[in-house]
């Protein structure tokens, strides 16, 4: 007997109402920290960053092989209907959060640190800048998914699913070396 996927939830509002939301709650998630935080509390924030990152490298890196294997499905079927939960799932419940939260601490790391002026850091920012990029993408292409409208080859998943890992480098090579 074969189960039936539940219904696969939507996002509500348009693409600019749900930006605006994510931001706004960002920002008063900052101000909060900044608020409530002291210097004392630098290494368990650094700790709660660092799993925040893994958290969202885990899901950026998996979200498209997802879409690889949803993308050989047959729009309309049970298999396609199980990869719009999981792919809504792992965006919502993971990644998303996942991204906020690195987001909120690693502004308040850096500006606790002193870093926020170094060119390391500047850089470093930028290729998160990018990975961000690559997350709204992903985030698109979910929707698409949830709509049967995806037009992209597995081999696009296949090849869009090096970038986070490329990125990832960058930015850990940029935050242990600090070559300059």
């Amino acid at each position: 007997m074969s189960k039936t996927p539940q219904s696969v939830p939507t996002l509500s509002g348009t693409p600019a109402q749900r930006a605006t939301v994510a931001l706004a709650i960002a920002a008063a998630l900052i101000a909060l920290v900044f608020v409530v935080l002291d210097s004392w509390a630098y290494p368990w924030v650094k700790a709660v960053h660092v799993m925040a990152i893994i958290s969202w490298m885990a899901a950026m890196l998996y979200l498209p092989r997802l879409f690889v294997y949803h993308s050989e499905a047959e729009p309309g079927s049970q298999v396609s209907a199980t990869f719009k939960i999981m792919e809504y799932r792992l965006l919502t419940a993971i990644m998303n959060p996942a991204m906020i939260v690195s987001w909120v601490l690693g502004i308040w790391l850096a500006w606790h640190s002193g870093y926020y002026a170094s060119q390391w850091f500047l850089l470093k920012l930028a290729l998160v800048v990018a990975l961000s990029g690559v997350h709204g993408y992903y985030v698109g292409a979910v929707r698409a998914f949830a709509n049967d409208r995806n037009t992209r080859s597995t081999r696009h998943w296949r090849m869009l699913n090096e970038v986070p890992a490329l990125l990832m480098v960058g930015i850990v090579i940029l935050v242990i070396v600090k070559p300059f």
